[in-house]
């Protein structure tokens, strides 16, 4: 089985894209400046300093802290104007991640300093190749809090799958081999504590762990 490796590479954060998610902030987007939802992916990035390959997160002192499930897609080749039907042949993988957070403020633009402090990308190592997963589009995810389900939700509620998302994001951006697609985090982001520990499973993927301190 592949291992992540994030030497130079780039974890890239799709905002929005769970159907509740979007729904439960559609009426504030029709609101003055917006006027209307999205159109395109709303994409954010989380910097190298965020990478996080241990089993522990630190919870900034006088800050809520919310873990974000999320199906990463790591990209294989050099992909460039990609069309749908040949979008997940560019894809080595995927794997577990956990995109810790303070809670968001705008969706049209994430703050850097919600997104990207020093660990907030916690990620499985192990990455399991597409032909290993028969329905990308119908995996089961869970989240629980010290042994206690908090989410529970399925890749069958994105808003868009990840061949629509590797489509209209290179019809203006090359993805590159070893670049990260986060694939979204589901509705019902809660708050931690240090001490609480957070895992988050996703069916044929795997499961994470990671300790609050």
């Amino acid at each position: 089985m592949p291992t992540l490796e994030l030497n130079g590479k780039t974890v890239f954060g799709v905002a929005l894209n769970y159907q509740k998610v979007l729904a439960e902030h559609a009426h504030s987007f029709t609101q003055k400046p917006y006027i209307h939802l999205p159109k395109k992916p709303v994409l954010f990035i989380k910097t190298p300093n965020t990478y996080n390959f241990t089993n522990h997160v630190e919870k900034p002192k006088d800050c809520r802290l919310q873990p974000g499930a999320t199906l990463a897609v790591v990209i294989g080749k050099t992909a460039s104007r990609v069309s749908i039907g040949d979008a997940l042949t560019y894809v080595k993988g995927v794997c577990v991640g956990n995109e810790f957070s303070l809670p968001e403020e705008s969706f049209y633009r994430p703050a850097i300093k919600a997104k990207c402090r020093d660990g907030f990308m916690a990620f499985d190592t192990k990455v399991v190749p597409l032909e290993h997963i028969s329905n990308l589009n119908g995996l089961s995810i869970t989240v629980s809090l010290n042994g206690e389900i908090k989410q529970e939700a399925n890749t069958n509620e994105w808003v868009r799958d990840i061949a629509l998302l590797i489509a209209e994001i290179t019809e203006y951006m090359t993805l590159y081999e070893g670049d990260v697609l986060l694939t979204g985090t589901p509705a019902g982001r809660f708050d931690v504590e240090q001490g609480d520990e957070v895992t988050v499973s996703i069916e044929k993927v795997g499961n994470l762990t990671t300790k609050v301190i």
